[in-house]
């Protein structure tokens, strides 16, 4: 009764937390404007005003023990494979396993005709490029190239030294 009308009620606790009756009551009459929750029961996620969002249980020992294997898996793809899946500065990207003679992982800002320059390097070395794909994320981009044969260790070195490259992975 104290609080202005039309607040907005946000729950991320347990619905049990909330009396129903008393929610309920109050979005009809307006002193609720909306109520958010993640933990909607039956009757609050048929209410009007109610705003039901997924909860995603992330504090859990379960979830946080199931979030570590997550990590551990993804780092080794990205060791093994050199795949990326969820990182905050690089796009994901993923080749699935290498089945070619060779694979290059090329961390690299997103500029203007890099990609040919990497394509250009890798046929004046007599190297076929088999599969590719290229991902960007703002100034940052990734990009894996499969071959038909392992890259040379001057390969490697002429890749690291094209503008705007960062690091050259030889995966494979």
């Amino acid at each position: 009764s104290k609080m202005k009308g039309g607040v907005i009620i946000l729950n991320f606790a347990r619905d049990l937390l909330v009396d129903d009756d008393a929610m309920e009551e109050a979005l009809k009459s307006g002193k609720v404007g909306r109520y958010i929750t993640d933990f909607p029961n039956d009757r609050t996620a048929q209410m009007e005003g109610v705003i039901a969002i997924p909860h995603l249980g992330a504090s859990t020992e379960e979830a946080e023990d199931n979030c570590a294997k997550m990590a551990v898996k993804q780092v080794m793809d990205y060791l093994e494979n050199g795949n990326i899946q969820n990182s905050v500065n690089y796009p994901n990207c993923n080749m699935g396993v290498c089945t070619k003679a060779g694979r290059i992982a090329i961390a690299h800002r997103n500029i203007p005709n890099s990609l040919s320059r990497f394509t250009t390097a890798m046929a004046e070395d007599g190297i076929n490029i088999s599969d590719m794909v290229n991902r960007s994320r703002g100034a940052y981009a990734y990009t894996m190239l499969d071959m038909d044969q392992p890259a040379s260790d001057a390969l490697v070195a002429h890749l690291e030294k094209i503008e705007g490259v960062l690091r050259v992975r030889n995966i494979k």
